[in-house]
């Protein structure tokens, strides 16, 4: 069923490299109680590959690809439950360092917004060498920062994945400004970042419940061929549909025209309301279709329901976004809002 992230612009020796490396690579093991393991040799492949730093310059190291190709990377590794912290070292810290001018390597990063001093759930901090943070002071300021001169209290997310507490000593800190609109971009990566990953997650969901109500058989038929079953996989399938044509639609439009905030604003706060309301409804049916089954380690639908879950809601809440397309549809008036749509 799944329909990916749309190939027609990204080189398909990128889509069949990632995806051959995933599915001998993956699933990340991930411990009940421990969480997620950081796969430090996937990782130093991706970064040999160019795969780490994709949407970096060149003659930094990166690849100089767009969104497009990196959300054929992210979207491949959410496929197969592969978890790494490709988002955060390169659409997020790499990004913050190219707006503020800064050098890249090949340290493993990610990001955060300072307040005070503090960052809450801050992606992978234990794992990461440096931490690119961004703070308001007179002006926005950012830093690339040694992870080993920051005090890290470690958390997780639903899923398992590391979301950190991070501190650091604001005296000794010194930051490049940069543009007053970079704070709000970042928010905008993150949020599309995660929209691509919890859409392709949903579509991997759908898929195991296609699998499942195909192959089960009760009272002497499949579960496909009960009507109410039937009715819940269309359903989900449906607004798996949904979230993807909205994030497909917000990823070219990222890749594309950028610089147009307000409509890059707008895209991708459909596509975040789409795939927030699509999780609730697909995770939903997929555990009232797969029944006690779906409940268990051994079976690989928590995979993809506990992430789904948790992404929804990093970089803005689902009633956040909705709030987001709800202002500019008012603010555009009806004529304005539909020449917004059909852009």
């Amino acid at each position: 069923m799944a329909t990916e992230i749309e190939t027609d612009a990204v080189d398909p020796t990128l889509v069949d490299t990632v995806n051959n490396l995933f599915s001998r690579t993956g699933p990340t093991e991930r411990d009940p109680v421990t969480g997620v393991t950081f796969d430090r040799t996937l990782w130093n492949k991706l970064d040999e590959l160019g795969l780490a730093r994709l949407t970096a310059p060149e003659d930094q190291g990166g690849s100089g690809a767009g969104w497009r190709e990196s959300a054929a990377v992210v979207g491949a590794a959410a496929a197969h439950a592969v978890s790494l912290p490709l988002v955060e070292h390169d659409l997020l810290a790499g990004w913050l360092l190219a707006q503020a001018g800064l050098p890249g390597d090949a340290h493993v990063r990610t990001a955060c917004v300072l307040h005070a001093g503090h960052a809450t759930a801050v992606p992978w901090a234990r794992h990461a060498e440096r931490i690119v943070v961004l703070w308001q002071a007179h002006t926005w300021l950012v830093a690339d920062v040694p992870a080993s001169e920051m005090s890290i209290v470690e958390g997780s997310n639903l899923a398992g994945e590391p979301r950190d507490d991070v501190r650091v000593d604001m005296a000794g800190l010194s930051g490049v400004p940069v543009p007053d609109n970079v704070a709000n971009e970042l928010v905008v990566r993150g949020a599309l970042a995660r929209a691509v990953q919890v859409c392709q997650a949903l579509e991997r969901i759908v898929d195991l419940c296609v699998e499942h109500a195909t192959t089960r058989v009760q009272f002497g038929r499949p579960l496909a061929k009960f009507q109410a079953l039937q009715q819940q996989l269309a359903d989900a399938a449906a607004e798996s549909a949904l979230a993807r044509a909205a994030v497909n639609a917000a990823v070219r439009r990222m890749d594309t025209d950028a610089a147009d905030l307000s409509a890059t604003n707008f895209a991708v706060a459909t596509a975040r309301s789409c795939v927030g309301h699509a999780a609730s409804l697909v995770v939903r049916h997929a555990h009232q279709i797969h029944g006690a089954i779906g409940t268990t380690l051994e079976h690989p639908l928590h995979r993809f329901t506990l992430p789904a879950l948790s992404w929804r809601a990093e970089y803005g809440s689902v009633q956040h976004w909705d709030d987001v397309v709800a202002d500019a549809a008012l603010a555009a008036g009806g004529h304005g809002l539909w020449q917004r749509i059909t852009r």
